[in-house]
């Protein structure tokens, strides 16, 4: 059974960075995209970012610039470097895995929370302004 455990979240202060990392067990990795999302209270959950097979990567407009997503096919890992936080940026992060998927993928495909088979429990990020 794939298990996903994310780590790295905390409180900063705006301005500050902060790198999440999420490890996947299982034997399928590289056949999978994978992709951040998060939940803010009272809010419903959003995509963050995804990352397909080839490593190509897609990002919400709120964090384009500041977020970078990256994947590392033989630790079973990804990492999101978030730079220069946000009080808007505060929520619990969840990191989702898909199942085997095509090669390259599609930001509609990826954003979507229906296209991710297992997720992570959360972990939280809180930015104070």
């Amino acid at each position: 059974q794939v298990q996903l455990v994310e780590s790295g979240g905390g409180l900063v202060q705006a301005g500050d960075s902060l790198r999440l990392s999420c490890a996947a067990s299982g034997r399928t990795f590289s056949d999978t995209a994978m992709g951040w999302f998060r939940q803010a209270p009272g809010r419903e959950r959003e995509f963050v970012a995804g990352i397909d097979r080839s490593g190509g990567t897609f990002y919400a407009d709120s964090v384009k610039g500041r977020f970078t997503l990256s994947r590392d096919n033989t630790k079973k890992t990804v990492s999101l470097q978030m730079n220069n936080l946000t009080p808007d940026d505060t929520a619990v992060y969840f990191c989702a895995q898909t199942p085997r998927v095509a090669f390259f993928a599609t930001f509609a495909y990826l954003a979507d929370p229906k296209t991710y088979r297992t997720w992570g429990q959360g972990t939280q990020v809180t930015v104070s302004s």
